[in-house]
């Protein structure tokens, strides 16, 4: 196959600002690309981790639902614990959003579990929030307001009783 070229460390900013770029292009593949780059010659890179975090989760709105697992083993990778919170309840919640969009029967069941997933990281990001950072709650809010607006409801339980023979 292909042996991956190495950056330098010199060039890291400057990819960093690339792969940004490349995320607000709506181009993930291609930030998750760099972020990967990058994290070869420093595997320790704060922003590299959370940028591949996020570029990975901007699939999820295009089904890409089997990142899931890629987005969270970068969550151990975060050095605090507010912060390993608060990505995990992104990661939940642009699963859920993925859910809503794919319109499929049951997505909107799917899209309530992932949402409320979402929240309860959010609530404990809350609680161990920096001060003056309201990120968790402006995130909690936007998932409860999605919930409302599209009427979103856990799934019902199954009361059909068992078939006996």
């Amino acid at each position: 196959m292909f042996a991956l070229k190495p950056l330098s460390k010199e060039s890291i900013p400057e990819a960093l600002e690339k792969a940004e770029r490349y995320r607000l292009l709506n181009e993930p593949r291609s930030a998750e690309s760099i972020c990967l780059d990058i994290l070869e010659i420093n595997p320790e890179n704060h922003q590299a981790i959370v940028t591949l975090l996020l570029a990975i989760t901007d699939q999820f709105a295009e089904g890409m639902s089997r990142n899931v697992n890629q987005a969270r083993e970068l969550l151990p990778r975060l050095p605090e614990e507010y912060e390993r919170q608060y990505y995990a309840g992104i990661i939940c919640e642009r699963r859920a959003k993925g859910a809503l969009n794919q319109g499929i029967p049951g997505s909107k069941d799917i899209a309530y579990k992932w949402f409320r997933d979402a929240m309860e990281h959010f609530e404990r990001a809350e609680g161990i929030r920096p001060p003056e950072n309201d990120d968790a709650i402006l995130r909690w809010n936007t998932c409860a307001r999605l919930i409302m607006r599209n009427n979103l409801e856990p799934r019902p339980e199954d009361s059909t009783e068992p078939y006996l023979e």
